[in-house]
């Protein structure tokens, strides 16, 4: 018998089993628990299993991450802030912190931009749930996907061999010379193709999120300042516009925490070469080179540049919740 039948066998029905049991016994403690302190115990007990979990697959590694970052090669051997100082003062950290930066800049822009301008758009045509749908659909295909995709786009062949990449196709269509696409010597334009790919991701996102918004503007007042004699840019500056601007927040904050986790794209289409590393692909250059303390702090430096950011869009969604 193949022992992964057993395995399966044992998720399947183990897994429910224990929830039952968890449930059924949880609620005979609780009968033989006073009335009041039934009811104070019971939420806890039922939260119990998910904290329980948090804190092993989050907070418990979250931990051990941060004291990892003070060791250096073998485990147990604490070198203080020597990793941070080697972030601060390495090439090649460098560059990865730069590329996070032009990845939080222009995602965002891009994004957020064009997701804006489409909604807009398609919010005045009758084919308003077609053009939609097909713009969404890049954000359906994973990321590994849609990196093979366009690594095909930019694939690149010496002149005078026939060109397999769409983009040197076309050049060498019209008399010009193909462009190695992924191999520019400045490494920021090679970050710039890889954010485009991430942007022709996300901007369906960004776009139904803008729509919806765009979607709750009463259609009364819009009238009312075209009626005074407003034009279509004075309406949308003066009065869609500031309506929007808590939403494009909101959508704004989504995508720097996607841009300070970007991965698999640069992974996948460079692997971090021709200077495309971001700090997410540089600890695992790191952990590949057995150099765990350095790839526990970039994992730390990460992780701190993304906490601001969830903080001010939970303060958002608080405030948001607090009007309504």
């Amino acid at each position: 018998m193949d022992p992964r039948l057993g395995t399966a066998a044992a998720v399947v029905i183990g897994m429910p089993a224990v929830i039952i049991g968890y449930i059924y016994g949880t609620e005979l403690v609780l009968a033989r628990t006073s009335e009041h302190l039934r009811t104070r115990l019971r939420p806890w007990l039922w939260l119990l299993p998910a904290l329980l979990f948090l804190f092993l697959f989050l907070i418990w590694p979250t931990i051990l991450t941060i004291l990892r970052s003070f060791q250096g090669r073998l485990a147990g051997s604490w070198v203080g802030f020597a990793n941070y100082s080697w972030f601060f003062t390495s090439g090649d950290a460098l560059t990865a912190l730069r590329n996070n930066v032009l990845w939080v800049v222009f995602l965002t822009l891009i994004t957020v931009g064009l997701g804006l301008i489409v909604a807009v758009l398609v919010d005045r045509v009758r084919y308003e749930s077609i053009a939609k749908s097909i713009i969404f659909v890049p954000l359906a295909i994973s990321m590994t996907a849609a990196a093979v995709i366009w690594r095909f786009m930019f694939e690149y062949q010496s002149a005078g061999q026939p060109q397999t990449g769409t983009l040197d196709a076309m050049l060498t269509l019209f008399g010009f010379k193909p462009i190695s696409w992924l191999q520019v010597e400045t490494g920021a334009f090679n970050t710039i193709l890889l954010i485009i790919v991430m942007a022709w991701m996300w901007t369906g996102f960004a776009m139904v999120i803008l729509s919806a918004a765009l979607k709750g503007i009463s259609p009364e007042l819009l009238e009312a300042a075209r009626v005074d004699g407003a034009t279509e840019w004075q309406v949308f500056r003066r009065i869609v516009f500031p309506l929007l601007t808590p939403t494009i927040a909101v959508v704004s904050t989504t995508m720097v925490i996607t841009a300070l986790k970007a991965f698999d794209i640069v992974y996948v289409m460079t692997g971090g070469n021709f200077g495309t590393d971001v700090v997410a692909s540089l600890m695992i250059k790191q952990m590949s080179f057995n150099e765990f303390g350095r790839s526990s702090a970039l994992a730390v430096v990460l992780l701190i540049a993304i906490i601001p950011v969830m903080l001010v869009n939970i303060n958002r969604f608080r405030a948001q919740e607090a009007i309504r």
